[in-house]
């Protein structure tokens, strides 16, 4: 059984949206809210998708959406949640204050993302609700060649910092194995 906030870090295809299923695997309505949208026109990212449906319970929702603070603040629904995942909310996030582009990033960018971390860590911090993000642990691996990824690395990076200090539990996957970085109290 999850805990009320529980992180889960991995690298791609570590197996952390799989261990994030296994441990919600006990409950008929779980709310899984994907944050990754739709990607018209890309096949592989389809197969992604369709691969995480169909290892999901039939009896388990889902909602894409990228509205993090609503769902963590909503109180009428009392399902655990499944948020997968943090980096690819971040990654909408940087599309709408236009922060990959340099001059966009130092005219405001930056600030707008950070208020909009801000908002997602304050509402992590204080819901009810029991919930497991999922999210990329990408501060492990190569340097990012341009200023746009660097950016992003970083601050998925102090994402991740915020939200595990306000969780009970932090796991990291690494090739489909669980390390427990904050044990449960």
């Amino acid at each position: 059984m999850a805990l009320p906030r529980t992180l889960i870090l991995g690298g791609a295809r570590s197996g952390k949206s799989t261990r994030a299923e296994q441990l919600l695997g006990g409950y008929a309505d779980v709310l899984y809210v994907a944050t990754g949208g739709t990607r018209d026109g890309d096949p592989e990212w389809a197969q992604r998708v369709g691969l995480h449906r169909e290892r999901r319970p039939a009896s388990w929702r889902t909602a894409e959406t990228c509205d993090l603070e609503g769902v963590l603040r909503d109180t009428a629904d009392p399902a655990p949640v499944l948020i997968d995942c943090l980096g690819l909310w971040l990654t909408t996030v940087m599309d709408e204050c236009d922060a990959w582009d340099d001059a966009a990033w130092a005219a405001g960018g930056e600030r707008a993302v950070g208020l909009r971390c801000a908002a997602l860590a304050g509402a992590w911090g204080s819901t009810g609700r029991q919930v497991i993000a999922v999210s990329n642990e990408v501060g492990m691996g190569v340097v990012p060649a341009t200023a746009a990824g660097r950016r992003f690395r970083d601050t998925l990076g102090r994402l991740n910092m915020t939200v595990a200090d306000a969780s009970e539990q932090v796991l990291l996957v690494v090739a489909g194995q669980v390390v427990t970085v904050k044990p449960a109290a």
